[in-house]
């Protein structure tokens, strides 16, 4: 457990912790999204490596952390749109309830009469 302490960064190139060892006011970009925050363009100060150092997360720090943005009611319509014109069949046009397969470029239906 102790093999991934390295709190100057002398071994890792960064401040490494283990599992659940990392000092107050660091968060994972996951746990910054939950408290409803995001990085603001901030480079990671630290990380945690763990599973004999296959998995890592890397840690920002909370105080300049800023709130998480909200998408404009434009950006919004054009998500819906987008996502309509994976919906549609480019050979019937019908709007299905499920993603067009990219591979078959239209949906079941049209693609079983084939």
């Amino acid at each position: 457990m102790t093999v991934f302490y390295d709190p100057t960064g002398s071994r890792y190139g960064m401040p490494t912790y283990p599992y659940r060892m990392a000092p107050d006011g660091l968060a994972t970009r996951r746990q910054l999204r939950a408290a409803g925050l995001r990085p603001a363009g901030q480079e990671p100060v630290c990380q945690i490596l763990w599973r004999r150092g296959k998995r890592v997360a890397y840690l920002y720090r909370l105080d300049l952390a800023k709130p998480k943005r909200t998408a404009t009611p434009a950006q919004r319509e054009a998500v819906t749109k987008a996502l309509r014109a994976r919906r549609t069949c480019q050979v019937c046009g019908l709007v299905q309830p499920y993603y067009i397969p990219r591979r078959y470029g239209c949906c079941l239906d049209c693609h079983g009469g084939h």
